[in-house]
């Protein structure tokens, strides 16, 4: 059965649509919050808004949708053959339509002395150049969500928390250069509302390539599976695996049991294919 047709994926497109809008509208607060702050403690208040927001979040609806918040990380779960083709698309549907929204709410909310909504622009750097800072700071993002999410290592609950300190760590080497994207939807939304395109292919083409060299890299080279590809694949097309099958017929540990102290459990399946898989 195609997993479109299953409640369980629509929540998780609806997870990732809302969860856009609140990473969307924290983060853009942040950046918009003090027009007059050019010194160092601005970034670091952005980068710490950014990075504690996907944090949360991902505690918030990682359990839902994977908490992915960002089209160059679905895009690296993908070519990791961790979704579907389908589920993928909507996603990334969901993220724009979400950072759109969010970014309305900020525009709409905003002082009226500010006329910024935080667009990513580049600051004495080229378009290549601009390409390349985007490119590795979403390399390592994505390098590290592929990491703390391999569930043949035991990361546990730190995984909400390692990938937000690496959003942060992205925005403190960055925000000087390009406004630190690493996420195309982060971008595309105040880019929309505001009519304003300026070198806006850097904020696609540097995260979605990293995305997937990041995957291949993790994957074929950092960290290589023994699962041949032709198996693998079978996800893409929302057909599942042997492994994935088995994980459906057995109960995820601490899904009967209490929140308290069970966090660990939870999120040592919070990233695996069993919440990816197509249904049925």
């Amino acid at each position: 059965m195609l997993e479109i047709k299953e409640w369980a994926f629509w929540r998780a497109v609806l997870a990732e649509a809302l969860g856009m809008i609140v990473f969307i509208f924290i983060g853009l607060s942040a950046v918009i919050g003090d027009k007059n702050n050019t010194y160092p403690d601005q970034e670091i208040k952005v980068a710490f808004a950014f990075g504690l927001s996907i944090a949360t979040l991902a505690q918030c609806i990682g359990h839902i949708s994977g908490a992915h918040l960002n089209p160059a990380v679905t895009l690296g779960l993908l070519s990791s053959c961790q979704i579907s083709l389908l589920r993928a698309f909507f996603y990334i549907i969901a993220q724009l339509l979400g950072a759109v929204a969010g970014s309305a709410i900020v525009y709409g909310t905003r002082p009226e002395t500010t006329d910024s909504l935080g667009i990513n622009k580049l600051n004495g750097i080229s378009p290549g150049q601009g390409f390349v800072m985007e490119f590795l700071l979403t390399l390592q993002l994505v390098l590290c969500v592929l990491a703390v999410t391999d569930k043949r290592r035991e990361v546990s609950g730190y995984a909400p928390l390692a990938i937000g300190l690496s959003v942060g760590l992205g925005h403190l080497a960055g925000i000087r250069y390009t406004g630190c994207s690493i996420n195309p939807a982060r971008s595309f939304g105040p880019a929309i509302i505001l009519g304003s395109f300026d070198n806006h292919w850097v904020y696609w083409a540097g995260p979605m390539s990293a995305g997937v060299t990041a995957a291949l890299l993790y994957n074929y080279l950092l960290a290589p599976r023994d699962e041949p590809f032709s198996e693998k694949s079978r996800v893409l097309f929302c057909r599942g695996s042997s492994t994935e099958n088995e994980v459906r017929d057995r109960p995820e540990p601490g899904s009967y049991l209490g929140p308290a102290g069970h966090l660990a459990d939870r999120y040592s399946n919070l990233w695996a294919p069993s919440w990816l898989r197509c249904v049925g």
